[in-house]
């Protein structure tokens, strides 16, 4: 007897919206996250971006030569519920060197995205820039959120590893989803949901713990062998 296809999805009970971000400040053992303040962190973040031009390619803004035009930009962003900017401060050093926000923030379906992550040279590629996302993926799932989106351009490769590296998992492109500084932008999406994250938490805290660095600061295990179980899909492109 043939099976009949199943006509809804499995029922949700006591579905309750989770809230909207956010805590005001979200504190980790290497990076701290602090509501974007253009003041207060606005040299700092400049300055630290003034390294490579090439952190603005797949951003729909930037580069901003001068810090007055970076902040006239944070002044704008900041006073928004959505996208919600967070400054990354970078705990060894005290100093803030980018940003990253939550967005398109649909608490009616418990879906929350994180992006315009913007890194400094000296940012990129560290535990700390590391858990500073694994501290706004807990904060979602903290908080009641059922999923956890990252999009980026379709050629921006490193974005794409990062995502995956994180344990998100790859849902496709979209073609032809939107127009970026006068050019095509196919976007790839990836996500994780509730229940991959107690996996994932384990993950983060075991690479993030310091028995996984030797003394030169080597990771001893990579972050993307502990949460490659995790994966649904992998992106085909890496």
């Amino acid at each position: 007897m043939t099976a009949q296809p199943r006509r809804f999805g499995d029922p949700v009970p006591n579905w309750t919206p989770p809230p909207r971000p956010g805590p005001e400040v979200m504190d980790g053992h290497r990076v701290r996250l602090e509501r974007l303040d253009p003041v207060r962190h606005g040299p700092q973040v400049h300055a630290a971006n003034r390294a490579s031009d090439a952190i603005w390619d797949y951003l729909p803004y930037g580069p901003f030569p001068s810090e007055a035009e970076w902040m006239t930009w944070a002044e704008g962003v900041a006073k928004g519920s959505d996208p919600f900017f967070y400054a990354i401060r970078d705990l060894d050093t005290g100093r803030a060197g980018g940003v990253a926000s939550f967005l398109r923030i649909a608490p009616e379906a418990g879906s929350i995205e994180v992006g315009h992550i913007n890194l400094s040279p000296a940012l990129q590629q560290t535990p700390a820039a590391t858990e500073a996302m694994a501290l706004m993926m807990g904060w979602a799932f903290g908080a009641g959120y059922r999923r956890y989106e990252w999009k980026c351009d379709a050629l921006n490769a490193p974005s794409r590893r990062a995502a995956q590296r994180l344990g998100l998992s790859y849902e496709g492109v979209f073609r032809q989803a939107t127009v970026v500084k006068g050019r095509n932008r196919d976007t790839a999406w990836f996500a994780a949901i509730d229940k991959d994250w107690p996996k994932l938490k384990a993950a983060f805290d075991e690479w993030l713990a310091p028995a996984n660095f030797d003394g030169g600061g080597r990771q001893k295990v990579a972050l993307s062998a502990l949460t490659a179980g995790v994966l649904v899909q992998r992106d085909p492109s890496l």
